[in-house]
């Protein structure tokens, strides 16, 4: 007997990019999520773009997309009116015309573990990386359940699939200790040990994993939904740990040492720039890299504090450069479009994994022939 595929709707979706690249990561200035689109609607093929131009959505409408996913939102800022005067409400109505779904991974993308900035990273061939700018502690809780022995493994494995257990780079952590639990059912239970009435000393499993914050309500709803337990006797405990998989930007270090301009050179290759520039010594040697897709200037400070010998980034302004020339950082400006760019193979990919693994019908395909719209001469 064949096992029907699952329909999947664009709230499936916006679910699953969620649990990656959760909304909470985003800027408080950035809009993210869902920008037009009925939640019920279903879903086939989506397209992943950069940007949500005319262009990009004639070529998912010419491709019988539902859904397209952007990383630069299409509404920045709430709108007075919607009308085709504006090529925002141009592309609103083209939207709404054709069924299809726009959606924003921006700010939180670029945040989050195995989002944009370590793609770009990778892409560089900058390995040990890690958060160049790290969030506030307070983005951790720590969950407490217990359980009995034999359903331990079930449960473990339903609150890693949902979410917990991230330390890092390693995931499926928890801690297992066996003690005794005691409870009595009262009239109207119906106990899964036990009878109504009768005191139960019972073994039971304290398991203990680590969820983030904005994960947390995914997380306790597996939970209860894979206990066996009626009632179930859990802890969520804050925590001040800080995380140190997600943040903006990331530094690490490259294989060996190069000069600046060498180094340029291979970033102008692998992110196919149609130019470069660079401030600093072009012979000034570079191995202690960081980067940040998109506008990065904000971290040259930071940067240059945590002993980097360049920073890799976008839209760097006069006095941006020459505050870098004074804190002895050099800096490669790639642009905006070549340092984000690579985001929608990236994010496709990701999902396409998913597919595969959950049985998704759905298929990602990355946007055709997205340009940068600086030339050079």
């Amino acid at each position: 007997m064949m096992t029907k595929a699952p329909s999947i709707r664009l709230q499936d979706l916006i679910g699953l990019l969620n649990s990656h690249y959760p909304q909470d990561l985003a800027e408080g200035w950035d809009n993210v999520g869902l920008q037009v689109g009925d939640p019920k609607q279903h879903i086939s093929k989506t397209m992943i773009a950069l940007d949500p131009t005319p262009s990009t959505i004639q070529s998912a409408i010419a491709q019988q997309c539902q859904a397209l996913i952007t990383h630069h939102p299409l509404i920045f800022k709430p709108l007075k009116k919607i009308s085709t005067d504006s090529e925002t409400g141009q592309i609103l109505f083209e939207a709404i015309r054709n069924n299809l779904a726009i959606i924003s991974v921006h700010t939180n993308l670029d945040h989050a573990a195995d989002g944009l900035n370590d793609w770009l990273a990778s892409a560089l061939q900058v390995k040990h990386t890690k958060p160049l700018l790290m969030p506030k502690p307070g983005d951790l809780i720590k969950l407490v359940v217990f359980v009995p022995p034999e359903s331990a493994e079930m449960l473990s494995l339903a609150l890693f699939n949902a979410g917990a257990g991230h330390i890092g780079r390693y995931d499926q952590c928890s801690f297992q200790h066996q003690g005794i639990g005691t409870f009595r059912a009262q009239e109207g239970c119906t106990p899964h040990i036990g009878t109504v009435g009768e005191q139960v000393k019972t073994a039971e499993i304290r398991l203990e994993t680590i969820v983030p914050r904005a994960q947390i309500n995914r997380v306790v709803a597996k939970m209860i939904k894979a206990h066996p337990y009626e009632e179930i006797a859990y802890d969520l405990i804050p925590l001040e740990n800080q995380r140190c998989d997600i943040g903006l930007g990331r530094i690490g270090t490259i294989a060996k040492q190069k000069k600046l301009a060498e180094f340029a050179n291979d970033c102008k290759q692998q992110l196919g720039c149609n130019g470069i520039r660079i401030v600093g010594n072009s012979d000034a040697p570079v191995r202690k890299i960081a980067v940040c897709g998109g506008s990065g200037a904000m971290l040259i400070g930071e940067a240059a504090r945590q002993g980097a010998d360049v920073l890799v980034t976008g839209d760097i302004k006069y006095h941006e450069a020459q505050t870098a020339q004074s804190f002895g950082i050099s800096l490669i400006d790639a642009g905006h479009f070549a340092t984000e760019q690579l985001m929608a193979k990236g994010l496709a990919e990701k999902l396409e994994q998913h597919a595969q693994q959950r049985a998704w019908p759905i298929q990602y395909i990355v946007a055709p022939e997205e340009r940068d719209p600086f030339t050079f001469i």
